[in-house]
């Protein structure tokens, strides 16, 4: 469904993305870690072109995704609270979202409903805006929207950073559900390996812009990538000054 080639990207001189070669097939969970700087959400931004690398190409189902609109009817993300309406309620903002999808007000009040137990009755008729929820909240409404869209592209950046373990385990369920009810592709980043392992097919590991390690999640997985971030941060605290 992705296919991505030969892309770098710099800033500042410094080449912060540097892939050869990565697919994404339909219908996967991908999982995608690496301590801070790796190149996630500079990865994430590419593909969703939103920046452009320096060289290289990316592909969605065959389309070319630079300068191209067609991939966005399929395609939903949620990155950080910048993507979201802050001065909208979240069923004002909901509302918005689902009328750019052709939904209309009672479509999406059907669809919100199967979403309360997400929500744990802090999203919906609380009289405010989005900007002031808890940043845990704002993912929430950030995620209510893109499943909403019926995507057969869900991408994430870090969703488990900020909602709390209920929520965690919840939306692990939702990400399963979606890729066995509707064979949705998603591509969700997390620094937490033990959630990621748990709902990803394959889990891509990046440093400094490079991509690690490409490898099908099993029982060992989450060992060996606890395995090798804990080598990492020996080797760093062992470095000279």
């Amino acid at each position: 469904m992705i296919e991505v080639t030969d892309i770098t990207k710099v800033y500042a001189g410094k080449t912060v993305v540097n892939i050869p070669r990565l697919e994404i097939r339909q219908g996967e969970t991908i999982g995608l870690v690496g301590n801070n700087g790796a190149g996630k959400t500079t990865l994430f931004r590419m593909i969703l072109d939103l920046i452009r690398p320096e060289q290289g190409g990316i592909l969605s189902k065959g389309e070319v995704v630079a300068g191209h609109e067609h991939w966005k009817d399929y395609t939903a993300a949620f990155l950080d609270e910048g993507f979201l309406i802050d001065y909208l309620t979240p069923e004002e903002y909901l509302y918005f979202i689902g009328g750019l999808h052709g939904q209309h007000k009672a479509q999406v009040d059907e669809f919100l409903i199967t979403l309360m137990e997400f929500f744990n009755g802090e999203i919906l008729q609380r009289g405010k805006y989005i900007r002031d929820l808890s940043k845990g909240n704002q993912c929430k409404v950030g995620i209510a929207a893109c499943l909403l869209q019926k995507p057969e592209l869900l991408m994430l950046d870090e969703p488990f950073a900020n909602i709390d373990p209920s929520t965690q385990i919840r939306l692990k369920n939702l990400l399963k559900e979606l890729n066995k009810q509707q064979g949705t592709t998603s591509i969700v980043s997390s620094h937490d390996l033990n959630h990621i392992t748990d709902v990803s097919d394959r889990i891509i590991l990046m440093e400094k812009g490079v991509v690690i390690k490409d490898i099908a999640t099993n029982s060992s997985t989450l060992k060996e990538l606890e395995d090798y971030f804990a080598v990492g941060q020996i080797e760093r605290n062992e470095a000279p000054d």
